[in-house]
């Protein structure tokens, strides 16, 4: 029989919830203090499962941590894990992304980095070397800072090709390599940036999520600081899909593990005002690839709801049927055993979650 396995990450530490059946879980409270955990992984390449967490301690600073016994235990290297070159002139203020690498790279995991920056690990997530070539864009020193920061929250590693990998800055926007990290080229022609004069520019789109379904790697969907986006080539070109939503703004941007052209988001009434339109809580998602949105608020808060979810607090479990998952900026946690169909409170009274990631486990 599977289990189930959901870390959330909040601004109070990590708390770990299984399940057998995703309907009764049992959350506890993961021995790593009061860190603000901002980005968690779940590795299911090893016999063992490891955990990745990246945490900011007041006293300590950033650092990332793994545990490869489910949590019960973490361990950190004496040196910081993901740390900065001094050629660079900068220090490193959070890890944003976890994002283990292809299943036929075993050892490899990326981070996503403020300042703005990736890096890879070729020792499952133990330590990290900064890709030189995205660093020394001659953009990057004109990227600006989000309302977060100027992180790096999106890694795409392209599920066949080894030398393609795809991220996400805000406020730099989508850039890709073909080459392995050596060279990257900007690919946002299509989306837009509201908050700038003029016409839509090559860089500097604040995108807040892209995700890829990896049956169909050529189609990427892109959550905006105001927009809703597909690429079917490869995020050379981007075309809108937010007719239908309640509001083009929003945090996550989640696909469907079995379905490609399937994908979730959260709208949210806008930039200043960053509540669920009518203070319902509702996830949308398309099953056309944004050719027509359902609203799934089956046992959701409809009245006087006002927390917004975050870019890395929404994610799916990748059983069959799915299960979805997301957390609030209020501390609550909903979870879905049926691909979003119904929702139940898994968790209320959390510090404020900044992650989630869920993985079957046989």
């Amino acid at each position: 029989m599977s289990s189930y396995l959901l870390a959330i990450g909040t601004r109070k530490g990590l708390f770990l919830a299984t399940s057998q059946d995703r309907k009764a879980w049992s959350i506890e409270r993961a021995p790593l203090a009061s860190d603000e955990v901002y980005a968690v992984g779940i590795d299911t390449r090893r016999a063992t499962p490891r955990l990745l967490a990246s945490s900011v301690s007041n006293h300590w600073g950033p650092s990332v941590a793994h545990s490869d016994d489910l949590g019960k235990s973490w361990q950190e290297p004496e040196q910081a894990p993901v740390r900065y070159p001094e050629w660079t002139g900068s220090a490193l203020k959070r890890v944003w992304q976890l994002q283990p690498g292809r299943d036929s790279e075993p050892d490899v995991v990326w981070a996503g980095a403020e300042p703005g920056a990736l890096f890879r690990s070729d020792d499952g997530g133990v330590s990290f070397e900064l890709i030189d070539g995205l660093w020394n864009h001659p953009q990057r020193a004109k990227w600006m800072p989000g309302g977060g920061g100027l992180c790096l929250h999106t890694v795409l590693p392209h599920p066949t090709d080894p030398q393609r990998i795809t991220v996400a800055v805000s406020t730099g926007g989508v850039y890709q390599t073909t080459d392995g990290g050596t060279s990257w080229s900007p690919s946002n022609q299509g989306i837009r940036a509201d908050f700038r004069p003029g016409p839509a520019p090559e860089f500097g789109q604040c995108v807040h999520k892209v995700a890829m379904h990896p049956g169909a790697p050529d189609q990427l969907f892109a959550q905006n600081h105001g927009g809703v986006y597909r690429s079917d080539d490869g995020g050379r070109q981007w075309a809108s899909i937010a007719d239908g939503l309640p509001s083009d703004f929003g945090f996550p941007m989640v696909a469907h593990p079995h379905r490609p052209g399937s994908v979730y988001v959260f709208p949210l009434a806008g930039d200043f005002d960053r509540r669920p339109p009518e203070e319902r809580a509702r996830v949308y998602r398309t099953d056309d690839a944004g050719a027509s949105w359902q609203p799934l608020s089956h046992g959701l808060p409809q009245e006087g709801f006002h927390p917004a979810v975050l870019r890395d607090s929404m994610c799916t479990d990748g059983g069959t049927p799915a299960g979805m998952y997301f957390g609030t900026r209020s501390g609550a946690v909903f979870a879905s055993s049926d691909e979003g169909e119904s929702w139940h409170e898994l968790a209320r009274y959390l510090p404020d979650v900044l992650s989630v990631r869920a993985a079957v486990l046989d």
